[in-house]
């Protein structure tokens, strides 16, 4: 831990601009991470819930499912579900507009890990110039001491390779957290897609098995 610090004051000043864009980073991987696992829920069961309900014409059951599932894609499948007595068209059109509302939830934030990943690169290459200047200062320099160059050299290349080392570790960081939610988003949304198509032909389907009996006391 005492040689990770050393190497880290060697780095110079630019270590803290990188390490605050590795923070930011790290914020929004923990808040995604957080949120998205909790917006995730198992398809396959809800679908053969819903399914079961929808056969049995009980739409006021499913309604009473959604809201307990508390997840975006049971809040869209519930937006539909109410409008149920409406033409087909009504009831895609209610999904769709829920999905309007929910869908930038599950994106939001996780763009910036890509923005962060490439400032902490950007940082570390900027203290990787500044380090190459002061060593090469330092041997081109005449009014230094000739028994100061080789320390000042050596200053340099350290603070240049440790901001090159750290700007690419933070880097690294935040290219892996956007790639693990992008993929989970990605399978979020098309788990939404299936199961609204899904839902929309179950209703479609068996419009007269419906029971709208206690539907608007469920939602």
């Amino acid at each position: 831990m005492s040689e990770a610090w050393h190497h880290y004051e060697e780095g110079g000043w630019a270590m803290h601009l990188i390490t605050f864009w590795l923070v930011c980073g790290i914020a929004v991987i923990v808040d995604r991470s957080v949120y998205l696992t909790g917006a995730s829920i198992n398809k396959d069961a809800f679908l053969s819930q819903m399914q079961k309900c929808i056969l049995a014409g009980d739409i006021a059951k499913a309604v009473k499912q959604c809201s307990a599932a508390n997840a975006p894609l049971a809040r869209i499948v519930q937006a539909g579900l109410v409008k149920v007595n409406r033409p087909d068209e009504e009831v895609q059109a209610a999904m769709d507009e829920m999905a309007l509302i929910e869908m930038p939830k599950i994106n939001k934030r996780t763009g910036f890990l890509a923005l962060f990943a490439n400032l902490a690169m950007l940082c570390g290459l900027f203290g990787t110039i500044v380090g190459l200047i002061r060593a090469f200062s330092a041997v081109g320099g005449e009014n230094i001491d000739p028994s100061q160059k080789a320390r000042i050299l050596a200053e340099g290349i350290s603070e240049a390779m440790n901001c090159t080392a750290w700007g690419l570790l933070s880097a690294i960081t935040c290219l892996m957290g956007f790639a693990y939610l992008n993929g989970k988003t990605q399978g979020l949304e098309d788990d939404i897609n299936e199961a609204s198509v899904r839902v929309l032909n179950l209703v479609v389907a068996n419009r007269q098995k419906v029971n709208l009996e206690g539907v608007e006391q469920a939602a």
